[in-house]
């Protein structure tokens, strides 16, 4: 199994300069990771893609931006 860390994710989400819904964000996460990919952050293992989307939601991770949403560099922590 493939274990990924949650800002690998905001990474992918800044570089590809467009806003998500959770489905598209969901979409490009299997498509870049693999379905079967758990992630990791600092305070939390073991997520599937939908946790991780719901996780990093509820830390206050992204932004309305159009009819979706997406991620700023200033949102990723570095440690």
């Amino acid at each position: 199994m493939n274990k990924v860390h949650g800002h690998e994710v905001m990474h992918m989400m800044v570089n590809a300069q467009t806003s998500y819904s959770r489905d598209s964000l969901r979409a490009a996460i299997h498509n870049k990771f693999g379905e079967d990919t758990r992630f990791h952050t600092c305070s939390a293992e073991g997520m599937d893609a939908d946790d991780l989307i719901n996780f990093l939601e509820q830390k206050g991770k992204f932004h309305t931006e159009g009819s979706g949403f997406t991620t700023a560099p200033e949102k990723i922590c570095n440690h």
